[in-house]
C-alpha cells in the first residue's frame, strides 16, 4: 500500500530576504519600460543609464539637456502616496535606508541642474497613457516643465 504524504504546495523553494531584495531591479523597471517605450512610438529618441552623470538619469536627451529620472514611489518615497508607506517591521532600518535615497537623489538633481540639465522626475503612480501624452506633447514643443517639480523642493 502507498503511503501519502503532507504535501504543501510550494511555488519552489522558500526564498530568503536577501534573495528577494536582490532580484529587486534598479534598471528596466516596468514603470521605466512603460516610458521609454510610450516615447519611443511617438518618435523621440534618447538615451539610457548614463552612468558620466550624476545619479544615473534613466532616460536622457543629450541635445535638450533633459534628464528623466523613473522613480519607484517606495524606494524614493513620493511624498503623500500611499505606495511609499514604510514597513511596519525593522521601521528604523527603513526609515534611515529610505532617507539615505532620498537624500542621495536630492543631491544628484541638484548636481545636474548646476551642470545645465533640466530635471524631470516620474512617479510610478501617476504613470497613465494621459500623462504620457502630455509629457510627449511638451517634449515635442519643447515647453516641457517637470510635473513634480515641487517635490525636489522639500
Amino acid at each position: 500500500m502507498l503511503e501519502r504524504k503532507n504535501k504543501q504546495k510550494s511555488s519552489g523553494p522558500t526564498l530568503s530576504r536577501s534573495e528577494i531584495m536582490a532580484r529587486v531591479r534598479s534598471k528596466d523597471t516596468t514603470p521605466e519600460i512603460f516610458v521609454r517605450s510610450s516615447l519611443h512610438k511617438a518618435g523621440l529618441r534618447f538615451r539610457i543609464h548614463r552612468k558620466d552623470l550624476p545619479g544615473n538619469p534613466d532616460i536622457i536627451f543629450p541635445s535638450r539637456r533633459i534628464a528623466i529620472f523613473v522613480n519607484g514611489c517606495f524606494w524614493h518615497q513620493h511624498h503623500g502616496c500611499r505606495k511609499a508607506k514604510l514597513p511596519a517591521s525593522r521601521r528604523e532600518y527603513w526609515e534611515t535606508k529610505l532617507g539615505k535615497n532620498v537624500v542621495r537623489d536630492k543631491l544628484n538633481y541638484v548636481a545636474l541642474e548646476s551642470a545645465g540639465w533640466r530635471v524631470i522626475l516620474l512617479w510610478e503612480c501617476e504613470l497613465t497613457r494621459d500623462f504620457m501624452a502630455r509629457l510627449i506633447a511638451e517634449l515635442k514643443t519643447g515647453e516641457c516643465v517637470s510635473p513634480d517639480s515641487e517635490q525636489k523642493e522639500e
